[in-house]
Formats: structure tokens, sequence, C-alpha cells
């Protein structure tokens, strides 16, 4: 819980735009299932990179995927034209996507949103939903048994209401 509650109070403290998308999305909405990332979906323009390299800054990011992990240059320009931002910190990983397999870009992803406060951070998070659809759309099992916990929770959720 600590690597979300740092990220947030870092992407909040330097006003970066995301979604919180992801297991801990899937947490916020109740699932049991655990995480070792923080998925998000942000858009990828200058200004808000130059946003998140200063919120990770002091945490010699480097590039995850890359075999020779080199770190990541703090120029948002030299990430001009990049879809997805996979890091390695000192806080863990943290993967930025500037779309979302099932659902779109950024924009897109932004209107399936529901507001809540983590850990006494603001947050918008992948609606319930939209969670279900992007995993179902990714497909690999792990996502499969994550729709079925997400599906159980939205029809407790359902008979709640009713």
């Amino acid at each position: 819980m600590a690597l979300i509650l740092e990220f947030l109070k870092r992407m909040t403290d330097n006003g970066v735009r995301f979604v919180l998308i992801g297991g801990y999305a899937a947490i916020v909405h109740g699932s049991p299932i655990g995480t070792e990332d923080v998925d998000v979906c942000a858009p990828l323009d200058e200004d808000n990179l130059a946003r998140i390299l200063a919120a990770v800054a002091d945490l010699h990011p480097r590039f995850r995927m890359r075999p020779d992990k080199p770190p990541v240059p703090t120029d948002p320009g030299a990430l001009k034209g990049f879809k997805n931002l996979y890091l390695h910190t000192d806080l863990g990983p943290m993967d930025f996507l500037s779309e979302v397999t099932g659902i779109g870009g950024y924009d897109e992803v932004s209107r399936h949103t529901v507001g809540t406060q983590v850990g006494g951070y603001p947050c918008r998070v992948l609606d319930l939903d939209g969670l279900i659809r992007s995993k179902r759309a990714v497909g690999r099992p792990k996502d499969l048994r994550g729709v079925a916990e997400l599906e159980a929770i939205r029809r407790r959720l359902e008979q709640q209401v009713d």
C-alpha cells in the first residue's frame, strides 16, 4: 500500500493528469487480488511528461522494458512520441499508458472514471465496467481471473441497490 500512497502523493503534488487503472483500480473497487505495480492512463504530451518526470526524478527512474535498463531522460522532449512509459523506480514499477486496450486514449478513458480518495489523496479511477472491459480485451489469464472477480463485485453492488 505504501507504493500507491507515495505514488498518489507525488502525482498530486506535481499536478499530473492521470486515471488509475489496472490492479490498484481493482483494489479500489473492492478486489482482494494484489498487484506489484501502479498502472495509470495519462496523456504523454510534453506538459504532462514534464510533470511525471518531476514527480519521479529522485526515484532513479529507469526504462523497465529495455534489457539495458537505461535511466529515463530528464527532458520531456526526449520522450516525444512515446505511447507508453514503463518505469522501474526506487518505489517500484510504474506504468504510464496513453491508451487502454478495449477503451481508447486518455480522453475516452477519462469519460469512464469515478472520483474517490485513496489514503486521503484525490484520485480518478477507471470505473468498474471500464475495468472489466479493458481486462477482458487484454485477455491474459490473470486478467480474465480478474474479470471474474470484478463481475462478482458488480453483482454484489447491484444486489445492495435492489
